[in-house]
Formats: C-alpha cells, structure tokens, sequence
C-alpha cells in the first residue's frame, strides 16, 4: 500500500508509521529513504546566498533528511517494542557524509547526522531485538538524476569511480535487502559504503 504524508512534519511523519503500523498489521523493516536531494536549485554555496536562503535549504533538509528518518524510527521502534517483536531499520546514507558537500552543506551534514543517528540507535534498540543500520552510496542512476548523467557532467560523475560508471539503485536495494535480514543482525551500527572506490575513508 501507498501511504502519503510530509515527512518533514513530526505529526505527519507519526501518521504515516501508525497508519502503516495498523494497515500491514505491524512493521517489521522500516527504510529510511525520503530525503531533500541535492540539485541546483538548492545549492546554497556560502559565498552565494542570502542568509534568508541559507536558513530556508538547512531547515528543509534537516526537516526531512535528518529529523524526518528520526520521528519515524522513534514511532516504528515504540511500536515493535509494543509487540515485543524484532525488527530492522536501514537508512540511505550518503558518502557525502565523509567527503563534504561544499556546494550542499546541509545535505552533507544531514546524512553524517543520520549515520550517527543510526549508530546511536543501534546501541539504544538492541536490547529490544532491533537492529540498525545505515548505508552511504555514491552517485547512483535513479530517474531523478538522468540528467545529469548526460554530457560532460556524466563524464565526470563516472570518472569518480576507478569502475568508470556511477551506481546502480538495484545495488544499494540489494544492499538493503541484506540489511533488512535476520543474517545481518550482527551487522548492528554499520554504515556500509557503497560508492565504487569513488571515496575511500582512512
């Protein structure tokens, strides 16, 4: 089922996990994937923007990347407890976390913050029998970006990979799924890079 709501609205972000919670009859793996992406409508370079705009693209994405994943894992988590069930929460990352957004700094910063979120939540919700987990792709070819991969752009976002291409969604699904599994509980507090060698961290 489809569920719709603004993630970016802590009443909002309860709806859709109680809405789904009673619909399917409990949640058991929650994917925390709605984000603000980056464009250039929003960059929002220090040099080049009013601090008007600065503070309207940092509470937007803070609002859904970061605060967003954060309200629904909370109304998720309280209801496996409810049921004394154990259960999984991946979120989607960026590798953009380690490397800097210099073009997109509240977007960097946002998903360096759900990364620690996952971390901090992994130890807090592992005595209830959730894991949690976070992923941190690369570039990855979703409709959303096509356009970006044409041209001298594409070019350069496929030479950030020693691969010569970007990412692929079924990639970081695939990763996901692993994730979402009963095999990975062990795997609690990881954040698993998944970018093609395009950023390595030391």
């Amino acid at each position: 089922m489809v569920i719709g709501g603004d993630l970016g609205d802590p009443a909002g972000a309860q709806r859709i996990a109680d809405t789904a919670e009673e619909a399917l009859g409990g949640v058991d793996v929650l994917v925390n994937n709605a984000a603000v992406a980056t464009s250039e409508d929003n960059a929002h370079r220090v040099a080049d923007v009013s601090y008007a705009e600065w503070q309207q693209v940092w509470r937007q994405m803070v609002d859904v990347n970061l605060l967003g994943a954060a309200n629904v894992s909370y109304c998720v988590a309280r209801h496996l407890i409810g049921r004394g069930a154990p259960g999984r929460i991946v979120h989607i990352g960026s590798r953009g976390a380690f490397r800097g957004e210099p073009d997109h700094p509240a977007y960097g910063a946002s998903k360096a913050a759900l990364h620690a979120l996952g971390q901090s939540l992994a130890v807090a919700l592992a005595p209830h029998g959730i894991a949690v987990t976070s992923v941190a792709p690369g570039f990855t070819a979703t409709e959303r970006v096509a356009g970006r991969l044409t041209g001298e752009s594409g070019d350069a976002l496929r030479e950030q990979s020693p691969f010569g291409r970007v990412g692929t969604p079924q990639e970081v699904a695939a990763a996901v799924v692993y994730l979402a599994s009963a095999e990975a509980t062990w795997a609690s507090g990881t954040v698993l890079d998944l970018n093609g060698a395009s950023h390595l961290r030391m």
